[in-house]
């Protein structure tokens, strides 16, 4: 038998409740390493309720930007996020993981005490 392998996806989203500043372009910061924990929770409890639950892995927020344009009352956010794969497995559903994340976000529009730009989450892509 071969072994599962790990895949990775990415989500991608923006925050309209966080004011995008320098310190977020500094990953050696107190306020980027802050947020990023944050949103590693927040993500990795939500997918961790999804259909790839059983095999999920984790997610690792990568990047803050500022919002559409040059918009810096909000924060984009990329992260990596990692599953197991059996050989046999069908490929990730990413229409399907990006409803349910939809649904469990309230229709794109709350993450935690965060709110969503309801038109920015994107799921591999």
């Amino acid at each position: 038998t071969t072994a599962a392998s790990l895949e990775r996806f990415t989500v991608n989203f923006t925050i309209t409740t966080l004011p995008y500043t320098s310190d977020l372009e500094n990953p050696d910061s107190a306020r980027f390493r802050a947020t990023r924990r944050v949103m590693n929770m927040m993500l990795d409890r939500l997918l961790k309720e999804s259909s790839i639950g059983p095999v999920f892995q984790g997610c690792e927020t990568t990047d803050f930007r500022y919002g559409p344009g040059s918009d810096r009352d909000q924060t984009r956010v990329d992260a990596v996020c990692t599953y197991s794969k059996e050989p046999a497995a069908a490929p990730l559903d990413r229409v399907g993981l990006y409803h349910q994340v939809s649904n469990k976000t309230r229709g794109i529009t709350q993450l935690g005490p965060y709110s969503l730009d309801k038109d920015s989450l994107y799921v591999n892509g």
